[in-house]
C-alpha cells in the first residue's frame, strides 16, 4: 500500500521576488544559491527549510511568517494598503478603524 501523497505547502516566494523586482538570478545570487534553486523551490520541486525562509526573508525585506501568509501583490489586502499609505497618515487609518471596531462593539 502506497503511502499518501505530501501535499506541498503554499507560500508566496514567487509574489516577494516580483514585489521586490528581483529576478530570479539577482535573488539567487544575494543568496550564494543558484537559479535553479529558486526555480525549484518557487514551484515547490524542492521543499523549503527554516533556514531558507531566514535567508529568504532577509534578502526580500521581510518576515519568514510574511511569506508563508502574505501575498504581497494582493490589492485589496490590508498590509497592501497599509504599505502604500504615506507615514503621515498611517496614524489617521488607526484611527479610522479604531472607529469602525467602535460601532461594531455597541
Amino acid at each position: 500500500m502506497r503511502a499518501p501523497k505530501r501535499q506541498r505547502r503554499r507560500w508566496f516566494l514567487k509574489e516577494w521576488r516580483e514585489h521586490r523586482q528581483l529576478s530570479q538570478e539577482k535573488l539567487a545570487e544575494a543568496l550564494d544559491m543558484t537559479q535553479g534553486m529558486i526555480s525549484q523551490l518557487e514551484t515547490g520541486r524542492i521543499n523549503y527549510t527554516s533556514n531558507h525562509l531566514d535567508l529568504l526573508a532577509k534578502a526580500l525585506m521581510c518576515e519568514p511568517a510574511d511569506l508563508l501568509t502574505r501575498d504581497p501583490s494582493d490589492p485589496e489586502a490590508p498590509w497592501t494598503l497599509w504599505e502604500s499609505l504615506p507615514t503621515h497618515q498611517r496614524r489617521q487609518a488607526i484611527e479610522i478603524l479604531k472607529a469602525l471596531k467602535r460601532t461594531s462593539e455597541g
